[in-house]
């Protein structure tokens, strides 16, 4: 697997990089095809922070944990993305379209579960970023899906609020 580590106002020392490739390395055989891993490591308010960002043929595995040091935040993280795998092994056969490891690498719990789909229909209106986050506030949501009024192709576009507190926008790119 593909390996970027990037150290976040800080250095990264190369037995870190070393650790890091190992325990990304254990993810390997559950990638048929070549994936890219990004860790991001950094300090804050004394918390080691890690972030690893897995794609595999086009599928995005994302997991985010604190801990005291890196490598306990680390292993958090790689337990986090095999249990996203695990999880959603059937579907992610069916989107790779090539063989997944056999079940001795997979726990059968949630082989039984149905997924279950809330559909929800509404009408796109047209506002503004800033007018779409007040609707997202009011709604008491984490997300709000809206047309947006200031781009001449009138994209569906999303606001969502971050964890620091701050809000996102998505907006789809043309091909």
């Amino acid at each position: 697997m593909k390996l970027n580590v990037i150290g976040r106002q800080m250095n990264v020392f190369e037995e870190t990089k070393q650790q890091i490739a190992k325990k990304i390395a254990k993810l390997d055989k559950f990638f048929p095809v070549e994936g890219e891993a990004t860790v991001t490591l950094s300090r804050k308010h004394g918390a080691s922070r890690v972030e690893i960002t897995i794609n595999a043929a086009g599928t995005l595995y994302r997991s985010e944990q604190d801990a005291d040091d890196f490598r306990e935040a680390i292993d958090r993280c790689v337990t986090i993305i095999e249990r996203q795998i695990r999880k959603n092994k059937t579907r992610l056969a069916r989107r790779l379209r090539e063989t997944i490891p056999e079940d001795d690498f997979f726990a059968p719990e949630d082989e039984d579960q149905e997924l279950v789909i809330r559909t929800k229909e509404f009408v796109f209106k047209p506002m503004s970023v800033e007018e779409a986050i007040l609707q997202m506030n009011l709604l008491g949501h984490s997300f709000f899906v809206f047309r947006d009024d200031s781009d001449e192709k009138g994209r569906v576009c999303v606001v969502y609020a971050r964890r620091d507190g701050d809000y996102g926008l998505i907006v789809p790119q043309d091909e």
